[in-house]
């Protein structure tokens, strides 16, 4: 397969909400290390693309991806940051 494309596995943590695992689909989880593979715990599979550069990622920039499963053979996908604006709205007057 060329250089620009590249089969990815998309695995979710059952621990974390929103955190995502992109793994090269021949690889699967072995480049993963031990501490992260710990902290994730058993990754559920979310889905299975093809990932090419001129096709943008939702909350990720699919270059940046595609290096870093090329380099360290997996890109892990953080939550996002909780925006303060959106907790005020649950925190009680006057507190």
């Amino acid at each position: 397969m060329d250089a620009s494309r590249l089969i990815c596995e998309v695995v979710k943590s059952p621990r974390r909400d929103e955190m995502y695992l992109y793994l090269d689909k021949a690889q699967g989880m072995a480049p993963v290390p031990q501490a992260l593979r710990e902290r994730f715990g058993p990754p559920i599979a979310v889905m299975t693309l093809l990932l090419r550069a001129e096709r943008p990622l939702a909350r990720a920039d699919v270059v940046k991806v595609m290096a870093a499963i090329r380099d360290q053979g997996f890109y892990l996908q953080m939550p996002p940051a909780k925006d303060p604006e959106m907790l005020d709205l649950f925190t009680p007057r006057g507190e």
